[in-house]
């Protein structure tokens, strides 16, 4: 069923996921899971294909039954000056060291890889494939998801409770009226003077 079947002879298999690379406020994050051989690997998709309220009831069941699990965040200040791309692997080796035991081998999704001290692979599409970067998908998403809600409440202006962050109109038109706030990137190109109104 898996690309990468040869992976379930190791001991400890880690996943690593990130969320967050498109917002043009927040931080990205990322997620780096061990599982249980006994874990029901039947409810893990990859987190994009989730509903919010599936996604979050299974966070809480992988957060229970996970060997162990880490969470990595870089601040817009950070992502700002060494760029989203290094953001995103720095985040991921933040959640990497997060983790209570060291696992035998690492699958990361996407075309590249952290600097880690364990033999690591990077797996394209692996949201879809493996079913630990989809618990880490599921976690980092959650996660952040959660922090821009709650940041909502101290600064109301933009909605980030409804967009998370992403580039939406509304988003857009709420940083012409208001400006960017703490933590928005900019370094990313927001283009508010393009919108009317």
């Amino acid at each position: 069923m898996y690309e990468f079947a040869y992976y379930y002879s190791m001991k400890l298999v880690c996943g690593i996921d990130e969320a967050g690379r498109g917002p043009i406020a927040g931080p990205v994050t990322a997620a780096a899971v061990i599982l249980p051989t006994l874990f029901p690997y039947n409810i893990l998709d990859d987190s994009k294909a989730l509903s919010s309220v599936k996604r979050e009831s299974i966070f809480g069941i992988i957060l229970e039954e996970a060997i162990t699990y880490g969470v990595g965040w870089v601040w817009p200040s950070e992502i700002d000056t060494i760029n989203i791309h290094h953001a995103s692997l720095l985040a991921m080796k933040r959640a990497f060291y997060m983790l209570q035991a060291e696992p035998d081998f690492v699958m990361v999704d996407g075309k590249f890889i952290p600097d880690l001290t364990v033999r690591t692979t990077a797996v394209v599409k692996g949201d879809i494939k493996i079913r630990e970067i989809q618990a880490a998908s599921i976690i980092a998403k959650t996660a952040r998801d959660r922090w821009m809600v709650r940041y909502s409440w101290f600064d109301p202006r933009y909605g980030f409770e409804r967009h998370k962050g992403y580039p939406t109109i509304e988003h857009r038109k709420r940083c012409r009226k208001y400006g960017l706030s703490y933590i928005h990137r900019k370094s990313f190109r927001i283009n508010v003077d393009r919108l009317s109104g």
